[in-house]
């Protein structure tokens, strides 16, 4: 495991919400959309925001699909989908 931040990036107030999602979430979501892994927007697996998540989650593998939540004062709320890559 990587080692501990000393500051939560997830908790800046610029800083979107990021979620690690299950295997059966990420399916439901390719479902959804009708697209592969591979059609999704990357993450890499060496973003500050990832290593925050895996100090939660544990260990975050290559080809997991990451949620972020984007709050706006226009639409809400905006969510995209990532796949994490190495780096």
């Amino acid at each position: 495991m990587a080692a501990e931040t000393t500051f939560n990036i997830l908790e800046h107030r610029l800083v979107p919400e990021h979620h690690l999602l299950t295997e059966e979430e990420a399916n439901k979501v390719l479902d959804q959309w009708n697209i592969t892994r591979d059609q999704l927007p990357k993450i890499k697996s060496g973003d500050a925001a990832l290593r925050v998540l895996e100090e939660i989650h544990g260990p975050i593998e290559e080809g997991s699909v990451i949620k972020i939540v984007r709050k706006s004062e226009t639409a809400q709320e905006f969510v995209s989908y990532r796949l994490v890559t190495k780096g």
